[in-house]
């Protein structure tokens, strides 16, 4: 998979191509799903989704630079907890991952998984932690991040998650309903905001609880 992605050009870092060879995504796609190395997004259940291999590659390298040791990252709609723990390896045991989710089954079923996968000694040392809550709030506790990735798609930028980047700092988010653009933005050093688009996307809309329990 890694080395297709690779061939494809997806796939550029060292970095990012080493920790999406140590997290198995088979670990993190429920059974009965299909081939998890396939290059397509699979049904997680409650109206969720994991995204398709390439758009991890693709979201890995966009924040590659904000994923140094030491640093902080956020994974809004962490699902089923894949890129979480490819954030928390990169980010190693003196950094911060932290994944926000707002359905309880998928939060429990993420740290199964984890705790099958190369990050599981940093979910043991609390340098990877997982938690319910509505994500377009962030996680106010360990902000300001260096990195924050949404894997929903919001109707606009939730302006408590540029609150809790830092300067320096970037944001990768899916924005918009039936035409979605995947969004690159930089907190500047002196706090100002940059913008661009990167992408056409389609994710699953970044919603509350209840109005993806009721699609359900």
């Amino acid at each position: 998979m890694v080395e297709q992605l690779e061939r494809y050009g997806i796939v550029q870092s060292k970095r990012v191509k080493e920790v999406m060879e140590a997290i198995d995504r088979g670990l993190f796609v429920p059974a009965g799903s299909g081939s998890p190395y396939y290059d397509s997004p699979m049904s997680i259940g409650y109206n969720a989704t994991i995204s398709a291999p390439h758009m991890h590659a693709t979201c890995l390298e966009l924040l590659e630079k904000h994923l140094q040791p030491g640093m902080r990252a956020l994974d809004v709609g962490s699902g089923t907890g894949y890129l979480t723990a490819c954030f928390a390896m990169m980010v190693g045991p003196q950094g911060r991952a932290v994944g926000v989710e707002h359905i309880p089954e998928l939060v429990s079923f993420s740290i199964d998984n984890i705790k099958r996968s190369a990050a599981a000694t940093l979910l043991d040392d609390g340098s990877l932690s997982m938690h319910v809550a509505d994500g377009r709030q962030g996680w106010p506790e360990m902000a300001p991040y260096d990195a924050i990735h949404v894997g929903a798609a919001a109707p606009e930028i939730p302006q408590p998650l540029l609150d809790q980047l830092k300067p320096g700092g970037r944001l990768v988010i899916p924005v918009g309903t039936v035409f979605q653009e995947l969004k690159v933005i930089d907190k500047n050093p002196d706090g100002s905001i940059s913008v661009r688009d990167e992408t056409s996307v389609r994710y699953v809309p970044l919603t509350s609880k209840a109005a993806q329990l009721k699609a359900y």
